[in-house]
């Protein structure tokens, strides 16, 4: 059962610990809905912009943020909102070249039926389902 959902700084503060009372509040968070079966939403928005902070803020490679995130996913405490796209968007992402938001639209895109995916980014344009406005 949803129980409520988590901001894109609570996600941070799991990922990095560097606050001790913050981290201290997630992982009280996560154990009290964990010892009820409870899920706590991440809504798409939320790892897009986590995907940002840790890049930009916190430096970390594509590879590292593919593995956070797949990490992420195996945490029976989440539920992600359209997650069989999130998984494609990674999927997209290691192989390719654009940056995830551009991975991200597009495997949100070919779940909603609604392709091509028209984007002038040429990195994004290379990948299934996407196509170059000219």
């Amino acid at each position: 059962m949803l129980v409520g959902a988590v901001d894109t700084n609570v996600l941070v503060q799991l990922l990095t610990q560097d606050d001790p009372q913050q981290a201290q509040a997630v992982d009280r968070l996560l154990a009290r809905h964990a010892k009820k079966d409870e899920f706590l939403f991440v809504p798409v928005t939320v790892v897009l912009e986590l995907e940002w902070v840790l890049r930009s803020k916190c430096k970390q490679t594509k590879a590292e943020f593919i593995g956070v995130i797949s990490a992420l996913l195996t945490m029976v405490e989440f539920s992600f909102e359209a997650e069989g796209a999130l998984e494609q968007a990674l999927v997209d992402y290691e192989e390719g070249a654009a940056d995830f938001g551009e991975y991200l639209h597009l495997a949100l895109s070919r779940a909603g039926k609604a392709l091509p995916f028209w984007t002038f980014d040429r990195k994004a344009a290379k990948a299934l389902g996407a196509e170059i406005l000219t």
